[in-house]
């Protein structure tokens, strides 16, 4: 089962990534300026990311990557850029897949 990790930046906004069952970070957040509102986060995360048509796909000067968004429109979590589209597909079956479940490590 994959985790939500939340750290706080130095700016002092709290992020979370959320981690495949390998340690691997496959969605990365915004920062808030409150820890509640993170925690909104990734409840959203966890409802949404059940929807394929809120993962938006797109190409990069690099690869590909993916934002996984909220009903509204927003952006909730970001991927890391991938190198095919079939290893982009991968980590959005993987965000499916973990996120319902994660648990919750707080580092912040």
């Amino acid at each position: 089962m994959g985790k939500f990790e939340i750290k706080k930046d130095k700016a002092g906004e709290f992020r979370f990534n959320l981690k495949a069952r390998n340690g691997q970070v496959i969605l990365s957040s915004e920062g808030y300026k409150a820890k509640p509102s993170c925690m909104n986060g990734i409840e959203s995360v966890r409802k949404n990311s059940q929807s394929d048509e809120l993962f938006e796909r797109k190409k990069t000067a690099t690869g590909h990557r993916f934002n996984l968004k909220s009903t509204n429109g927003q952006i909730i979590g970001t991927s890391e850029v991938y190198t095919t589209i079939n290893a982009m597909e991968n980590g959005i079956t993987s965000v499916k897949k973990n996120a319902p479940d994660a648990g919750i490590e707080d580092n912040s």
